[in-house]
């Protein structure tokens, strides 16, 4: 099944969970109760739009936590009305959230557990902990089963679907295929680093792809530092072309530049960019007569 078809389902399933939280909130007796369920449709309803929205720009952590935090004052509010809401713990543990908040969330339902001590008798109490506690060890099982697919897809992923914007760990391989070419086929390759400001990022890995040829790749190496191989004959293409290619961008950046057969350690360089002075500068190979 094409994911597209998957998100579709997925949101089908949050619209009429949000049909539903409508429902019983037109239905609640109580201000707080009816308050609570309005914010939970609100949540669902906004999430199932948001599903494509951006890959590069995720869920924001204030945006994670309201499932939690709702589910938790909703149990408080009114349990004796909303106590199959308890078994919901499970199901928001599979969803892709940081570690800690796993943690949190695993806490939150404890404390929801806790206060339906009073509700139920002792026995049921004890015995709803024990279920919640298997169904979220399932749920926590699965989350982090997802988890470990999604960053082995993203490692073989491109960031930006249809422009050739790669994770940073891909460099590393695509180093050692650039450095035989550059030997097999005499050309001249060179990498150049570009940092930014961290909202400016995105715009100019756009604008980077767009000013590259089809064959050469652009890298995401962290929140403010891009990189690109370039191929070109020699070095006078080279030095012109870099030119060019920077006039273009029209974008306040500090750039460096490596010839392939200079570069020795990619952390090196990337912490010689964070503290260069220059706009600009070039380590070209040192040719000997």
């Amino acid at each position: 099944m094409q994911s597209k078809y998957k998100i579709g389902l997925l949101r089908i399933n949050l619209v009429a969970a949000a049909g539903l939280t409508a429902v019983l909130a037109a239905s609640a007796g109580a201000l707080e109760d009816a308050l609570l369920l309005w914010l939970t449709t609100i949540w669902l309803g906004v999430t199932a739009t948001q599903l494509e929205f951006s890959h590069r720009h995720p869920a924001t952590v204030p945006w994670q936590l309201l499932p939690g935090l709702l589910l938790t004052a909703v149990l408080w509010v009114a349990p004796e009305r909303h106590l199959t809401w308890l078994w919901a713990w499970a199901v928001l543990l599979m969803l892709p959230q940081p570690r800690w908040m796993l943690l949190l969330n695993a806490l939150l339902a404890t404390l929801s557990w806790a206060l339906l001590a009073d509700l139920l008798g002792t026995e049921q109490w004890v015995l709803a902990g024990l279920l919640l506690a298997g169904m979220m060890l399932l749920g926590l099982s699965r989350s982090l089963e997802l988890q470990a697919l999604r960053s082995r897809m993203r490692e073989r992923a491109r960031l930006v679907p249809g422009l050739p914007i790669w994770p940073g760990h891909q460099l590393h391989h695509d180093l050692q295929r650039e450095r035989r070419r550059t030997t097999q086929e005499r050309v001249h390759a060179e990498l150049l680093l570009l940092r930014t400001s961290r909202w400016r990022l995105w715009p100019l890995a756009e604008r980077l792809c767009r000013l590259t040829r089809r064959f050469e790749h652009c890298y995401r190496l962290d929140r403010r530092t891009l990189g690109v191989l370039l191929i070109n004959r020699d070095t006078e293409q080279a030095a012109a072309r870099r030119r060019q290619l920077l006039a273009a961008i029209e974008e306040p950046v500090t750039a460096r530049v490596v010839a392939l057969p200079r570069l020795g350690s990619l952390v090196r360089e990337r912490r010689a960019l964070a503290h260069q002075d220059t706009p600009l500068e070039v380590k070209e190979v040192v040719h000997h007569g």
